[in-house]
């Protein structure tokens, strides 16, 4: 069989993208053949989908949730007390603080912060709904009878590592397994056969996989907003021109007819194919998509192309509304750059995350009213999240440490109710204490709009825990 080797290596040496789709397929074949009860996906969603597309936005560093989406007066009435010394000394209880998994024992962040720390903010009641948002994002706010808050999350990481957590759903200390994006690349077949399933932009966290035993395509494709360079491995090696690539797939195209005449019952030869030439189709489509020369003053305003602070990430959920309404699957926008992320402030709460609120509350606000006025926030799941939340005790004079004990997410459009506040944490902001929930228990929910269900996402070979499926959260669902 040297044609299958000599086709392989002229296309493998031309587009990388190509050579990920092809592992994954021989990986997954493999997977079937260990186990012959074991079915693939199929593509299709397991029951009737209310949403197609994801878009996944994720504050790098733990957004306060108190200083957002979670307001806590009762941090103004005893602020600058010892929490030992008010009536919520309880929340300090040794066997409320056992959920947490210490990686690093006695790092310097990551610890109990006991003097009471006031809100850096003013908050108000904002939409019909009257949910109450801080002023750091009014722009949310105005879109807050759309938005399901879940007030109620918690994590058992306290420290970074729980940006993997938040993704995958386990804990540093374990061994990785695929990311939210690539069980949803995994399970669902492509409503465009010209663009990648799972995109990402923005700053990476440090686990730089996706698919893990999943497979490298199932990888998050990294792009730029940068119609000139946005995706740094799709171009050829070397210096070869278009022409020079459409003549090297005809010529792969005469040996594949000529290898099928010998071997008519090898089905995987047409499929192998269509890998590497999505590669190929991938080299027009997505500059076009990141091309906003088609676009509107005003819907490039709504973004805040406008404004230096908010054009940045204005830029990527514009390219995040045109790759959705395209038909790409699984959108993840990464903000706050630095090994940690910008959000971490252990110092400068108060000046830092007015900055980057600026930088987020607009755009994401426009992309909420863009999908809305399309019609196309029905069939997209916009959620936005962080790995946790800060301590209601300062850090410092002016800051506030990791929190994973209680903290917010939000979810809005495909299927999710609006101007709805789900769950609790108690009066100061510390434990999630009405319906609390696990980061999967966010994946399964949006599994869940998806037409998908987690407990029927496994490979042979791959033990998954019962926590690593998280239950829907129902109450948010319409």
């Amino acid at each position: 069989m040297s044609l299958f080797f000599n086709r392989r290596s002229l296309l493998s040496g031309g587009l990388g993208f190509g050579s990920l789709a092809l592992s994954s397929m021989l990986q997954r074949d493999a997977m079937a053949g260990a186990d012959s009860h074991w079915t693939p996906p199929d593509g299709l969603p397991h029951f009737a989908p209310k949403a197609k597309s994801v878009i996944w936005l994720f504050m790098r560093g733990g957004v306060s949730h108190m200083e957002s989406f979670d307001p806590k007066p009762a941090l103004n009435q005893y602020a600058g007390d010892s929490i030992g010394d008010t009536r919520f000394k309880h929340v300090q209880d040794p066997e409320k603080l056992k959920r947490v998994r210490v990686v690093v024992v006695n790092d310097a962040n990551g610890q109990q912060r006991n003097k009471i720390y006031p809100l850096q903010v003013g908050y108000k009641r904002r939409g019909q709904s009257g949910i109450e948002v801080s002023d750091w994002f009014p722009h949310i706010g105005s879109c807050i009878d759309d938005i399901a808050v879940i007030r109620s999350m918690y994590t058992t990481d306290d420290n970074h590592g729980a940006q993997v957590q938040f993704h995958s759903g386990r804990h540093m200390l374990d061994p990785r397994v695929p990311t939210i994006g690539a069980w949803v690349n995994f399970g669902l077949g492509s409503l465009n056969d010209n663009l990648p399933q799972f995109i990402g932009m923005g700053p990476r966290f440090f686990d730089k996989r996706d698919g893990h035993y999943l497979g490298p395509a199932y990888d998050c494709v990294n792009l730029k907003v940068d119609p000139a360079n946005p995706l740094d491995y799709a171009s050829p090696q070397g210096d070869v021109s278009g022409a020079e690539q459409g003549l090297s797939f005809d010529l792969v195209r005469k040996l594949n007819r000529l290898v099928a005449e010998r071997y008519p019952d090898d089905q995987e030869l047409d499929a192998r194919m269509k890998s590497y030439e999505l590669a190929f189709r991938m080299q027009t489509a997505v500059p076009d998509i990141i091309n906003f020369e088609g676009e509107t003053q005003a819907t490039k305003d709504l973004y805040g192309f406008d404004q230096k602070e908010t054009r940045p990430f204005g830029e990527q959920l514009l390219a995040a509304r045109r790759f959705a309404e395209q038909g790409v699957r699984f959108i993840q926008i990464m903000h706050g750059d630095g090994a940690a992320g910008a959000w971490d402030q252990h110092s400068g709460l108060k000046k830092k995350h007015s900055e980057l609120a600026m930088q987020v509350d607009r755009p994401i606000a426009g992309l909420l009213k863009d999908l809305k006025q399309r019609g196309m926030l029905d069939e997209t799941l916009v959620v936005f999240a962080t790995e946790f939340g800060r301590t209601p005790g300062s850090q410092g004079t002016d800051g506030r440490d990791h929190h994973p004990y209680g903290f917010s997410v939000w979810m809005a459009g495909g299927g999710i109710k609006g101007g709805l506040a789900h769950g609790a944490t108690d009066e100061i902001g510390f434990h999630a204490v009405e319906h609390p929930h696990f980061v999967t228990d966010v994946h399964a929910t949006l599994l869940h709009q998806l037409g998908l269900d987690s407990h029927r996402m496994h490979v042979p070979g791959h033990q998954r825990l019962e926590r690593d499926f998280g239950n829907v959260i129902q109450e948010i669902i319409s």
